[in-house]
């Protein structure tokens, strides 16, 4: 059986250090489908929806304001099994010790990749981080940004190539291996942020020129920009670091070729992601991509898309309203539990940081998976309890190396 832990519910605080070299990391080339497809033994799917039927048979998409959402019966039934949930998370994996093939393991923030010599087999584990932390394990966390970036990954197929092969279970995708660049493409709409490399975090601090991009005084936190823009980074020891596209090239971290072809793509993808989520009463904020370059020379789309974990989203139709009376926007992502860790801690540099209040992890969990049915507008099928996680994933990575052999 694979050995996965299913730790309690706030796991050891540490910083994070990547086993990975930043130059050569394998990663993912040609998407087929989005969906898990395990095969195997049947155990009946729990679907909950945080909407409300009434919403869900009109087919609305205008999104209500947050306090409706957050005193509706809905959000009770899905609130239960979260709870039932808490200590029940997919916090670490081990499954290089039980399925055939798989050479090694990297334990990534939130995902665990092995290594099985042609491909690669991504588990989206439970972690939650920020401030390059692990500051808790949320419920069905891993699911949702595994599911929700699959669906993005087979919509936008048009825009650029992706790597995925197959999806064994909900938690796991397979893909080819490729270079991937030490790069991550940041884009941003507007300004705002909470931790030191957020835009209004430098701004506020007095910096009018971020990573290349020259910026007006008298901005004010949560504005928008007159037009998108690309805030670089790439990996220093445990955190990242903002970089101007001069120094990509110059470091030779990428060509200006690469560069100039990814920084399009990146630009064209968040536009895209933007469009698609207003239609959902939503606003994409920001967000970050991640590209390789496979054995061919093209450049592909990797690790996640347009999650609750890489991009920031507020509701649309409070937006303006809030801005202009001075209040943050409605926010459905983890901003409020880094914003709680920052009010308790210093996320940065204390070594042990407080359990996140139990209140807070559930309510994550919550936003991740209305973020999953706003988004798909699909109802989300929580894995049920009656087979161990670690059985499951064990089976069915196993069975699906065995079919790509």
């Amino acid at each position: 059986m694979a050995e996965c832990v299913r730790t309690t519910l706030n796991p050891s605080h540490f910083l994070l250090h990547s086993t990975k070299t930043p130059t050569q990391n394998p990663f993912f080339s040609s998407i087929s489908s989005f969906e898990a497809k395990p095969n195997a033994r049947k155990y009946p799917k729990i679907s909950l929806s945080v909407m409300s039927s009434q919403n869900q048979s009109q087919g609305q998409t205008q999104v209500p304001s947050l306090d409706a959402l957050l005193n509706s019966g809905a959000k009770e039934e899905v609130f239960a099994s979260i709870k039932a949930s808490l200590y029940n998370c997919l916090s670490e994996t081990n499954l290089q010790l039980t399925v055939p093939g798989l050479k090694s393991k990297t334990r990534g923030k939130v995902r665990d990749i092995y290594d099985s010599g042609d491909y690669l087999v991504l588990v989206t584990t439970d972690r939650q981080s920020a401030f390059d932390r692990i500051l808790a394990s949320i419920p069905f966390k891993g699911q949702v940004l595994n599911e929700t970036s699959l669906w993005w990954f087979n919509r936008t197929r048009h825009m650029i190539p992706s790597a995925v092969l197959s999806v064994p279970d909900k938690n796991v995708t397979i893909a080819k291996k490729c270079s991937v660049f030490p790069v991550e493409f940041v884009v941003r709409g507007f300004v705002t942020g909470s931790t030191e490399t957020s835009l209004w975090t430098v701004y506020k601090n007095g910096v009018r020129n971020y990573c290349g991009n020259v910026l007006p005084n008298g901005l004010v936190k949560n504005q928008k920009l007159t037009a998108n823009i690309l805030t670089p980074t790439t990996k220093a020891e445990d955190h990242d670091v903002p970089v101007t596209p001069d120094e990509i090239i110059e470091r030779g971290l990428m060509t200006q070729d690469e560069f100039d072809e990814a920084r399009e793509k990146a630009l064209s993808l968040f536009e895209y992601g933007q469009r698609v989520a207003l239609e959902r009463g939503l606003i994409l904020v920001d967000t970050k991509y991640e590209f390789g370059k496979s054995s061919d020379g093209s450049i592909l789309l990797i690790d996640e898309v347009h999650t609750p974990d890489s991009s920031r989203y507020w509701i649309s139709n409070s937006y303006e309203e809030r801005f202009q009376n001075g209040l943050e926007p409605e926010n459905i992502d983890k901003e409020f539990l880094r914003l709680w860790f920052r009010e308790n801690c210093n996320p940065y540099e204390d070594k042990v940081l407080p359990d996140a209040p139990e209140e807070l992890v559930c309510e994550l969990a919550w936003r991740y998976i209305f973020l999953y049915e706003t988004i798909t507008k699909s109802r989300f099928e929580m894995q049920p309890m009656g087979e161990p996680i670690h059985d499951r994933i064990s089976r069915n990575v196993s069975s699906a190396l065995s079919s790509l052999q």
